[in-house]
Formats: structure tokens, sequence, C-alpha cells
């Protein structure tokens, strides 16, 4: 039941995240940033935001990390005022390494071809 619950609630963090980032967020670093999944811990204190960038150059990804990090109280604020539970989670926010390496199996997968 717990389980269902915290799938639920990541959803919501998720999709709130995501309008959030769009509407009120104005930091021109994670502009580019889309949220791909949302992990919340069975007790709802820490949900971990996993995002990807169209970019992979690493001064790119570090420059979203540190825009993430600065509008962090920004989208906490607002997710305390949007979604109706008790205690507004704390938020980690990690980059999707799962795009990077779909990409990179890809790419053996055309050069397998390519043989």
């Amino acid at each position: 039941m717990a389980n269902y619950r915290t799938g639920r609630v990541a959803h919501e963090i998720q999709k709130e995240v995501n309008d959030i980032m769009r509407k009120r967020v104005r930091d021109p670093r994670v502009q580019d940033v889309n949220i791909t999944d949302v992990r919340v811990t069975g007790d709802l204190q820490q949900a971990t935001i996993f995002y990807s960038l169209l970019s992979d150059k690493e001064e790119d990804i570090e420059k979203a990390q540190l825009g993430l990090e600065k509008a962090k109280g920004l989208i906490r604020r607002e997710l305390g005022q949007r979604l109706s539970i008790y205690k507004t989670p704390e938020l980690i926010f990690e980059r999707d390494a799962s795009v990077a390496y779909g990409n990179r199996i890809d790419e053996l997968l055309r050069d397998l071809n390519k043989e």
C-alpha cells in the first residue's frame, strides 16, 4: 500500500517540478533541463529528481547542476504550496545517466551493423 502512495507522490512531484521549472524558474542555466524520473523514499522525506540535458558537454552539466541547486528552495516552496502532503520532501537533483547509456548502446549497435 505504501509503495503505491510513493509512486503517486513521485508522479505528482515530477509533474509539478516540470511546471515550476517552465513557469517560475528564470535561471538560463536550467532552460534545457528535462525531468526524467522522481524517486521518493518510503517515508516521503526525500525526493531524488533525475534530470537530463540536451548537451553532453561537461561544462553545461556543471552549470545546470549549479542552477538546480540554486533554484532548489524556490522549487521546494512551490511544491509545498501545490501538494497536499504533511511535509514537503527534501529535494536532491541527480543527472540521469540512463539517457547517455542508451545513446551509447545505440551507437554500438550502429557500429556493429556497419561492419
